[in-house]
């Protein structure tokens, strides 16, 4: 028994030795105002739907402890356990999400949700991360795995193919904020992998005339982007209450618990979390949040322009770029920067979903950006067939 104390007290050493610790302790700190928020906002909101004040509070506390384990398990994994595990739970949330188009709870028009016991489940949450990791190995090995006829691999096909059936999948719900930020992603991905300008370009044409169909397509899109663009037309009750709560809240905040949004905003503990944050702590926590966004996005692609592992690359740059989006989301909506958009601020507003999926997110870059010892003959290939990292080159064919 000692002699297997001695080995495990070693690897959890060399795993913490070998992780991102400032970029642990970044999620630590929203896991931890992700706390101080619902308790804050999630009363209000309870109390208004007939239900325990601290029933909202007892599942985020669960959830949040959920996710703080997810991001320390994942973490510990290799990087060829994070591709397993990428795979796996691709095939299960596709397959889930789909099944939300046959069984699915339908809410506001959209079937997203399937119901479980005491809770609710988004599947899609989870395609996000499972996708980033799955496209980085298909770029990644198409370079390095040669099939039958000195054949290579056709990576760039098959994450093509995956991609579409997802949008698929994603319009039908419909998402269309979703399918946004994963187009947004998979195009982040290519670039990275050494996508040549001229493509860029046509992706860049080809997402403007995808969001001009959806702007005549669906009417909640179009009413969205009207009231964005003209605010005198529609109803701003929403955006404007939060707008104020953020000129109330000033530098230093009107102090916890004395806060009035939570009151008047039906979504005050989710879409609308950051306002709240503004109201009752200020400025100051808002600039906080933002900075450990920041932190986290910047520091995980700056450790990457000293990879050498494509896969590790592409697929890590996937993550924080869905990570990050999805924050900027969030906050460029409560801030009416953008169109609004019901999205959550990643380990802060409610919600068991995406916790859960954003944890496996960052536990995924924390694992893919350990330092490891040897990259295995594959990755050694991959990168050799890159010449330089390829996020400085763009010679891809």
């Amino acid at each position: 028994m000692s002699g297997l104390s001695r080995v495990e007290t070693s690897a959890v050493a060399r795993w913490w030795r070998n992780l991102d610790r400032v970029t642990l302790a970044c999620v630590g700190l929203l896991i931890g105002l992700g706390y101080v928020l619902m308790l804050a906002a999630s009363p209000a909101v309870a109390s208004r739907i007939g239900a325990s004040r601290n029933m909202f509070i007892l599942k985020q506390v669960i959830f949040l402890a959920l996710a703080g384990g997810i991001v320390l398990g994942t973490s510990y994994l290799s990087r060829k356990a994070i591709k397993r595990l990428a795979i796996i739970g691709g095939i299960i949330a596709l397959g889930a999400t789909a099944m939300t188009l046959v069984h699915g709870m339908e809410i506001k028009g959209a079937r997203r949700w399937i119901a479980l016991p005491m809770m609710s489940v988004q599947p899609s949450e989870f395609l996000k991360p499972c996708f980033a990791v799955v496209t980085g190995w298909l770029l990644s090995a198409r370079r390095s795995v040669v099939m039958w006829g000195n054949i290579a691999f056709p990576g760039m096909l098959i994450a093509f193919l995956c991609f579409g059936f997802i949008l698929l999948l994603l319009k039908s719900q419909p998402d269309i904020g979703m399918l946004s930020v994963i187009t947004m992603v998979f195009m982040t991905q290519l670039f990275v992998d050494g996508l040549k300008l001229y493509w860029v370009g046509l992706c860049v044409a080809g997402m403007a005339g995808a969001f001009a169909v959806a702007y005549i397509v669906f009417p909640h899109v179009q009413s969205r982007v009207q009231r964005f663009l003209h605010p005198d037309v529609g109803d701003h009750y929403q955006i404007d209450t939060a707008l104020r709560a953020f000129g109330n809240g000033g530098l230093l905040g009107r102090g916890p618990g004395e806060g009035r949004v939570k009151d008047l905003l039906p979504d005050a503990h989710a879409d609308f979390v950051f306002a709240v944050a503004g109201e009752e702590y200020g400025l100051i926590l808002c600039v906080m949040i933002i900075l450990l966004f920041g932190t986290i996005v910047l520091r995980t692609l700056l450790k990457l322009m000293h990879e050498d592992d494509p896969f590790v690359i592409v697929s890590a740059a996937g993550l924080v770029t869905g990570f990050g989006l999805q924050a900027f989301v969030n906050m460029g909506s409560t801030l009416h920067l953008i169109p609004t958009k019901g999205m959550t601020l990643p380990f802060i507003s409610y919600g068991g979903s995406s916790a859960m999926s954003v944890a496996l997110t960052m536990g995924m870059v924390l694992a893919l950006t350990r330092h490891h010892v040897g990259q295995g003959r594959i990755g050694q290939r991959a990168a050799a067939s890159y010449g330089q990292n390829p996020l400085f080159e763009r010679n891809a064919p």
